[in-house]
């Protein structure tokens, strides 16, 4: 049994993210299509996908949200759903559930993983 997240943390000027790097092609690392619109996506568009309790429900969406780190940001639009909730299963690629504070982007949005984020902001 890993930890499992219904809820992120609250989203404030400067909230805390883990961000990460997803392929969200298909036959990419991220397993099936995106929630949001059930399509895939080129690593060329700076897209993301939010942990649960960030995404909401599908609440965010098609939302820009603004990610800076080291003295540079970002906008990119919300297109899946990082789930936090559920164990390692088909839909999920067999991968753990998400931490509560992932912010998982296409290539495009940072060239390197695992960056420590600050100033995540819904636009």
């Amino acid at each position: 049994m890993r930890t499992t997240y219904a809820f992120s943390p609250a989203v404030l000027s400067r909230t805390k993210a883990t961000l990460t790097i997803n392929n969200f092609q298909a036959g990419g690392d991220g397993g099936g299509p995106s929630e949001c619109d059930r399509k895939y996506h080129s690593y060329h568009l700076p897209i993301v996908l939010l942990s649960t309790g960030w995404y909401n429900r599908g609440r965010r969406c098609f939302d820009n949200i603004t990610i800076s780190a080291t003295g540079r940001s970002v906008v990119a639009m919300v297109v899946d759903e990082c789930d936090s909730t559920m164990e390692c299963d088909q839909d999920h690629n067999y991968q753990p559930p998400c931490d509560n504070n992932i912010v998982d982007a296409s290539k495009s949005v940072w060239p390197s993983a695992s960056l420590k984020i600050t100033g995540m902001a819904w636009i």
